[in-house]
């Protein structure tokens, strides 16, 4: 590679979403307790731990749900280079993720229009607010 040279730099997507959450006051109490007494080391962690114990608890069922619904499981990102072979094969995707869908930064409203004809994802889509305004009546 020359000098001069510049290698782009791919931003770095999030690992995780953030989400708000409302609880009693009894059961925000007994969290703290539990917290307290060192059982975890702060609310989000206990939180995590409850999540992680319910989805193992209905483990089978969502992969039988993933499965029947053909979704992608974890991160599927579409690079403008992506988009732009869709364009030229004259073709058109049904995204359907479960996870994170990413939609490069580079990628148009125009071109997201021309080769998206729906987006389903369980988990979080990652676009420009232009391509996710182009795309509100594909999303679903």
């Amino acid at each position: 590679m020359p000098q001069n040279a510049v290698t782009p730099i791919k931003p770095k997507l999030p690992e995780s979403e953030k989400i708000t959450l409302n609880m009693g006051f009894i059961d925000l109490g007994n969290v703290d307790l539990l917290v307290a007494e060192g059982f975890y080391s702060n609310r989000s962690d206990f939180i995590r731990t409850a999540i992680r114990n319910q989805l193992s608890t209905h483990g089978e069922i969502l992969k039988q749900v993933v499965a029947r619904k053909t979704l992608v499981l974890g991160l599927q990102h579409f690079s403008l280079q992506d988009l732009e072979a869709v364009r030229a094969a004259g073709e058109r995707l049904s995204i359907r993720v479960l996870g994170m869908a990413s939609i490069d930064p580079a990628v148009t409203a125009e071109l997201a229009l021309a080769t998206i004809e729906s987006i389903t994802v369980l988990g979080a889509l990652h676009a420009s607010p232009a391509v996710k305004a182009a795309l509100s009546d594909r999303i679903h």
